[in-house]
């Protein structure tokens, strides 16, 4: 584990802290700068004391769990990452009692350095190698680090929490753990040899451009002054549309059949079609537009079940741009980087309003514009994790390639169909969606063909 690992480790560790100093904060409502010291020593110290218990004791099994270690780093950091993620979207609010005294102090520090009892585990199959020092100095210098980051973010939930309220609590709690999880499966990956394709800057920058449009859309509802209008948001509609339904033709679809593979595109299409139909029955999700509810019954608030009705939109659109990528680096033919950089940029410019399209209705709908924007960017989480994935699968069985591009054709296509085009009927200017969609539609068929020259 490098610095750069270590400093995100220990970011990671200390939003649970973040959140509850939040809440100290709130309920202190101006709290001292003694006080404000008190916390953070308190949060801090048990963020070394933790992880060094749980290193120690580890090391005695150490010579059992080699082979298992990453597994079981992954498990761990995956199952705090999923706790801290629930917790903040579980609407209930952390425990605190009123005051900065041993007892209440204490009974904190304990309950959220738990956690780091954990992560001290994984510490022996994920050693810190940041000094030129032995393994044992090495851990005790990187528990110091956490230490400080966890007192200095816990000084400042503190100073926030008086400032600003619990605006920023689940945001923190939810950004905690989403880098929890990317440091296991990290972790999990690098020991399966199957990331190297990371060191090649454009993958990486092709698997991140598309999320940075979902931030960038989910972002909007901060500029944004008032309702967005119904002529403005059938045109984004139609133009994600038309760009989606561009790249399932020109893009995954035609170079199959071009290269005589009209049966295997055939039933790469009706599978990627029955896909995509059976995330969409499986899945509890609003259609913010349409108001239609589908998937199975369930508790969710409104908020999550809008959140993923525009995650089920981005696993194929990851799956495109794995699947394209992978093509690229096994060397297809019709798939060279101008042809990858042009579905890149595609999905990242549609993405724009998909983004949109989660954070301006939530905050449409009375939830706060902090919670709104990061239900956007969540939502849009799984796609670069599914493109990461699409390429781990089409390297390694290079001969799906095509069937790959079919069934990702298929569930773009059903995508169109289900909920963009009927979404763009929804209002009195239907047609200007209609021809943002047409428009768009010709735009990316053109740089498709462009760039393959």
């Amino acid at each position: 584990m490098g610095i750069v690992e270590l400093l995100l480790l220990a970011i990671g560790m200390s939003m649970d802290v973040f959140a509850v100093s939040i809440c100290k904060g709130i309920e202190t409502k101006k709290a001292t700068l003694m006080q404000v010291i008190t916390c953070g020593l308190w949060f801090g110290c048990f963020h070394f004391i933790m992880p060094m218990t749980g290193f120690f004791l580890s090391s005695f099994f150490a010579s059992f769990i080699d082979r298992i270690a990453p597994w079981l780093a992954f498990a761990l950091l995956a199952f705090l990452g999923v706790k801290m993620i629930k917790e903040a979207f579980s609407g209930e609010e952390e425990e605190t009692k009123k005051g900065f005294g041993f007892k209440t102090m204490f009974l904190l520090a304990v309950a959220t350095s738990i956690d780091a009892l954990a992560v001290g585990v994984t510490l022996v199959a994920v050693p810190v190698e940041v000094w030129d020092a032995g393994k044992n100095v090495n851990t005790i210098l990187g528990c110091l680090v956490i230490s400080l980051i966890t007192f200095v973010f816990a000084c400042a939930g503190v100073r926030i929490g008086n400032a600003f309220g619990t605006r920023y609590q689940s945001g923190a709690e939810a950004m905690g753990g989403f880098i929890l999880i990317f440091i296991g499966l990290k972790v999990l990956l690098e020991h399966l040899g199957v990331v190297e394709f990371m060191n090649n800057g454009d993958v990486l920058f092709g698997l991140l451009v598309p999320f940075a449009g979902t931030v960038l859309g989910s972002a909007l509802v901060f500029i944004v002054r008032e309702e967005l209008r119904e002529s403005i948001r059938l045109v984004l509609n139609g133009m994600a549309g038309g760009i989606m339904l561009a790249c399932s033709i020109w893009i995954l679809l035609q170079p199959t059949v071009q290269e005589g593979k009209v049966l295997t595109a055939a039933i790469g299409f009706i599978i990627g079609v029955f896909f995509q139909y059976m995330l969409d029955k499986a899945i509890p999700h609003t259609h913010v537009f349409t108001k239609a509810e589908e998937g199975p019954s369930s508790k969710l608030g409104h908020a999550s079940k809008v959140m993923l009705s525009e995650m089920i939109h981005h696993v194929p659109e990851g799956m495109a741009v794995g699947v394209i990528f992978a093509g690229m680096i096994n060397g297809s033919g019709s798939i060279r980087l101008a042809v990858a950089a042009a579905v890149t940029l595609g999905i990242a410019i549609q993405n724009i309003p998909e983004g949109a399209f989660v954070s301006s209705p939530l905050w449409e709908g009375g939830e706060e514009k902090g919670k709104s924007f990061l239900m956007g960017v969540i939502s849009g989480v799984v796609q670069p994790v599914l493109g990461i994935a699409t390429i781990i699968i089409v390297n390694a069985f290079p001969g799906i390639q095509a069937f790959v591009m079919a069934l990702t054709g298929g569930a773009l296509l059903f995508l169109v169909l289900e909920e963009t085009i009927p979404s763009m009927h929804t209002g009195k200017h239907s047609d200007k969606g209609t021809l943002s969609f047409a428009v768009f539609f010709c735009i990316m068929m053109i740089l498709t063909f462009y760039v393959r020259g």
